[in-house]
C-alpha cells in the first residue's frame, strides 16, 4: 500500500471510531507507531483536523466536515452479498436496517457501479435453512441496550414452556446452535444468563442504568458456551 492510500484509509479508520490508539493503527497498516505518528502530521498539515487524547488515542475533532466516502465496486459487492447474508442470519429489525443503510451507500456510487450493483443483486440468491429463520424484531432494541448500558425487561417461555419475567443488563450477542442468544446479567438470579431470543415473548429497553459497575467480558463468557466453534 503507497502512502496516499495509507493516510486515507487511516482518515476512513478515524471516522469509524471515537478514539483510536496509535498502536491499533499501527496494527492495522502493518507500520511502525512512528510512522503513524508521522501519518498523522501529514493529515493535520492537509487541514484534517486530528487531535490527541492521553489514555484514549487520536480522534478527529467535532465538528469538522469530512466528504461522503466513496466505495469501490469490489466494496459495494461486498456490501451487497452481506446483504443475502443478513436476510437469512438477522430478524426484521436488522433487515430493515442494513436495508437503508445499504441504499445510502448505493446513492453515492457512480452510474456505471449502479448498473453493476443492480445486475448482480438480480443474481446472488441465499436459501437459508428453515431452522435459521429469524422470526423476531428485537436485535436491534437489544444491540441500543447493549451500547447505552441500559436495562432490559424481558418475558420469555423456557424449555419447559413456563412464563418468566426478569430484568436484565445486556453484555452481549452470540450466534450458536442455530439461534441467537443474548447473554445478560440477571438481577433475580444475581448472574449471568442466556436467553434464545426465539424465546422471547415481550422485549423492551428501559431508561435503567446498569446497575452492576463492571462486567464480564463476551470473550470471557464465550468460553462457557457448550459449543465447540
Amino acid at each position: 500500500m503507497n502512502r496516499i492510500d495509507r493516510l486515507f484509509g487511516i482518515l476512513t479508520l478515524l471516522q469509524s471510531k471515537k478514539y483510536l490508539t496509535g498502536e491499533k493503527i499501527a496494527e492495522k497498516f502493518h507500520i511502525s507507531v512512528r510512522s503513524v505518528y508521522r501519518d498523522i502530521k501529514a493529515l493535520n498539515e492537509q487541514g484534517i483536523p486530528v487531535s490527541f487524547e492521553p489514555y484514549r488515542g487520536y480522534f478527529i475533532v467535532n465538528g469538522y466536515f469530512l466528504q461522503p466516502i466513496s466505495f469501490s465496486t469490489d466494496e459495494a459487492n461486498a456490501l451487497l452479498l452481506m446483504e443475502s447474508i443478513v436476510s437469512g442470519f438477522a430478524d426484521k429489525s436488522i433487515h430493515l436496517h442494513y436495508s437503508n443503510a445499504l441504499t445510502k451507500v448505493k446513492a453515492v456510487l457512480r452510474s456505471s457501479q449502479k448498473d453493476s450493483i443492480e445486475f448482480l443483486a438480480n443474481n446472488i440468491k441465499f436459501q437459508a435453512p428453515p431452522c435459521f429463520i429469524q422470526h423476531s424484531d428485537y436485535l436491534s432494541t437489544i444491540q441500543q441496550a447493549i451500547s447505552g448500558r441500559r436495562v432490559l425487561e424481558i418475558e420469555y417461555t423456557n424449555l419447559q414452556h413456563e412464563i418468566s419475567k426478569r430484568k436484565a443488563e445486556p453484555i452481549g450477542l452470540v450466534f450458536y446452535a442455530f439461534n441467537w442468544h443474548l447473554i445478560g446479567w440477571c438481577h433475580l438470579k444475581k448472574d449471568y444468563r442466556d436467553v434464545r431470543i426465539s424465546r422471547i415473548l415481550r422485549l423492551e429497553c428501559t431508561q435503567e442504568d446498569f446497575l452492576k459497575k463492571k462486567h464480564m467480558e463476551m470473550n470471557e463468557y464465550m468460553k462457557r458456551i457448550p459449543v465447540d466453534f
